[in-house]
């Protein structure tokens, strides 16, 4: 026996969605405007079903579905490389949107990203056999940082997260580790672009890229360097 799953997705019109997904490097391999708006779209394994539906509000929806995958850092690349070229950068907010690459507390590297029909994709790769969300930390930091990045990719709640972040970079009587100071930064700068604040982001790049690192240090933060790039870009 041989079966798949194949979610079939909502939006208020096809083409906004069929051109997110062109640029994603998906083919179209089907689509009909009548006796109702369907269309297919296809990338290696990946094949996703759309329908219309007129009095749709892509931004109240909660529509979902998972894509795993066994080079979750080859697809965000090619996705953010084609979101780029398509839009002249990678949206960040609004729809569509597409987030950060990150270490999940619950055994997955992942990231999120949301069409045009406000369908959220969540594309994983596993990094332990064990799925379930670990503890969070007791020491101050690293569970602001925990919750933080919950909120921030897993719920898509970055004020949320920006009200986590705030309150421990302004503790007086506990001081962060560089590393951990540049993980909070990061993690502020990119909630504050995605809630339309490009002052605050702006303040928390500039002293996120002052922080200096030991190698060392630089390699057990690959991911955070990389997203502050990304964000000074």
């Amino acid at each position: 026996m041989s079966e798949t799953t194949i979610p079939i997705l909502p939006c208020r019109t096809l083409q906004p969605v069929l051109d997110f997904y062109s640029a994603l490097g998906f083919d179209v391999t089907f689509q009909q405007t009548s006796p109702n708006p369907y269309a297919v779209v296809e990338r290696g394994g990946i094949q996703l079903h759309f329908f219309g539906m007129k009095r749709y509000e892509p931004t109240e929806s909660f529509s979902t579905c998972y894509v795993r995958t066994d080079d979750v850092d080859g697809l965000h690349q090619a996705f953010r490389a084609g979101l780029a070229a398509r839009y002249g950068r990678v949206p960040t907010r609004g729809l569509p949107r597409m987030g950060a690459l990150r270490d999940t507390s619950h055994g997955m590297r992942q990231f999120l990203m949301t069409d045009p029909g406000g369908n959220c994709i969540r594309v994983g790769q596993p990094t332990s056999e064990d799925l379930h969300h670990r503890p969070a930390p007791k020491e101050t930091f690293a569970r602001a940082l925990h919750y933080a990045s919950l909120f921030a990719d897993s719920r898509e709640d970055p004020a949320a997260a920006a009200k986590v972040l705030d309150q421990v970079l302004r503790l007086q009587d506990e001081r962060p580790t560089p590393v951990q100071l540049l993980r909070l930064l990061v993690l502020r700068a990119d909630v504050a672009r995605r809630l339309g604040d490009e002052e605050l982001a702006v303040s928390a790049l500039s002293r996120a890229a002052a922080i200096h690192l030991t190698a060392e240090e630089r390699d057990s933060v690959e991911d955070d360097l990389a997203r502050l790039k990304q964000l000074r870009a």
